[in-house]
Parts: structure tokens; C-alpha cells; sequence
């Protein structure tokens, strides 16, 4: 199982992001997370700003939409042409539409669940989306401690994903360290987001180096 690490810009210098995205070339891709106040008690970047972060990133960009009317707006950020976008499952009326049109500009569609959402509510969607983002922490702001109920879900989602020969990515985000991400990888997640972790290293390309081989050490054998 490929192991993939995307760093959350949420914990970078927001004023200095060509220079951020230089420090963690050894990543799989940089997340970025977009909100709008009202779905989430926070406010970061708009579609602009991502635009210009896809014209400056040589990494592939994950954006993940904490937002409300996630129809209207997927397409438009999906349209930058980032590599995946992600909507909320508690945000959108119709996740299965949002999921198409985010294909349709050749963007990968994910879908993500807060803490409090059960797996139960998302396993009929599973096949209309290419990632599913398990939030291990309420989603708004960076640098809080894991929550791990998560790794229950993680663990529901790897059965369902793998019973239904899907090749469906489990990311997970929220408090990704060394210790958890041994955690999270055992339980079926290959796509992790940390953000204090490797902003707050010396070495961040070596974090993300520590991480990747750790949850690999960590994927079971069977």
C-alpha cells in the first residue's frame, strides 16, 4: 500500500507560501485547506488565492472545501486545476452531483466527515468519490490533539473500500505525528495530512520522510 504524506498549509507563514511550498519538496502533495467562516468557525483563503497557489505550487494541491454550498463553489476551485477537491458530506445537499461535476474538470472529487458524522452515512457514496477524509479533530483550526475514535472509522472504511474493490484513498487529518500516524496507517488510512509536525521540524522534508516510513512500518501484513 503506497503510503502518501500531504502537509497542511494551514500551519505555514500565509504570507510567504512560494517560499513554504520550497521547504517540503519530499511531499506527496500540500493540502490546503479553504474556509468561509459560517461551515467552520475560521477564515483562510479564497478561490483566487488558490489559484495562484496552483500556478506556483510544483507539488499537487488538495483542497479541502470547509465551506458552505460546496455545489456552487467545488467546480470553481476544482476548475484551478488542482489535483483533488473535497467537499463536506454535512455540508452539501447533493454530494453525488458535486462529485461528477469536480470529475468533470479532470480534478479528483473527495469527500470528507467531521467526528461526529458515522461511516453508516457515507458507505452508498463511497464509488462517486476517489478519497474519503476522515477529520480527526473538529475541522477550523491546526494544531489539535488527535482523536481516536477515528480509528475506528478508518478501520469501517478500509473493509468497505476493499469489499467493494475500490481504489478509494483514506486520507485522515487532525493531529498527525509520528505516534499517530502509526496509528491511523494500522487501522487502513494511506493518505495523511499532518501540519504542526512538519512545520514546526528543522528538517520538514525529513519529518515528511519519518512519517511516510512510519506508517508504512505500520501498514498490517496479511
Amino acid at each position: 500500500m503506497t503510503m502518501r504524506i500531504q502537509p497542511s498549509i494551514l500551519s505555514a507563514d500565509f504570507v510567504n507560501f512560494e517560499s513554504e511550498f520550497s521547504t517540503i519538496s519530499a511531499a506527496d502533495g500540500i493540502h490546503v485547506d479553504v474556509m468561509d467562516g459560517h461551515f467552520v468557525p475560521n477564515m483562510t483563503f479564497g478561490l483566487g488565492m488558490v489559484k495562484r497557489m496552483q500556478e506556483i505550487s510544483s507539488l499537487p494541491l488538495d483542497v479541502h472545501l470547509m465551506i458552505e454550498n460546496p455545489e456552487h463553489w467545488a467546480v470553481l476551485y476544482a476548475g484551478t486545476g488542482v489535483f483533488s477537491t473535497t467537499i463536506h458530506f454535512e455540508a452539501s445537499s447533493d454530494p453525488v452531483a458535486t462529485a461528477k461535476a469536480i470529475r468533470a474538470t479532470g480534478s479528483r472529487a473527495g469527500l470528507s466527515i467531521k467526528p461526529n458524522t458515522p461511516v453508516s452515512e457515507i458507505k452508498d457514496l463511497l464509488e462517486h468519490f476517489d478519497q474519503v477524509l476522515v477529520m480527526s479533530v473538529e475541522p477550523g483550526f491546526g494544531g489539535q490533539a488527535f482523536m481516536p475514535a477515528a480509528l475506528e472509522k478508518i478501520s469501517t472504511l478500509r473493509k468497505l473500500v476493499d469489499s467493494k474493490n475500490l481504489s478509494t484513498w483514506i486520507q485522515v487529518d487532525g493531529g498527525i505525528d509520528l505516534a499517530t500516524i502509526a496509528l491511523a496507517a494500522s487501522a487502513g488510512a494511506d493518505t495523511f495530512v499532518a501540519g504542526s509536525s512538519v512545520f514546526n521540524s528543522a528538517d520538514r522534508n525529513s519529518m515528511i520522510d519519518q512519517l511516510r516510513s512510519t506508517a508504512q512500518s505500520a501498514v498490517p501484513s496479511f
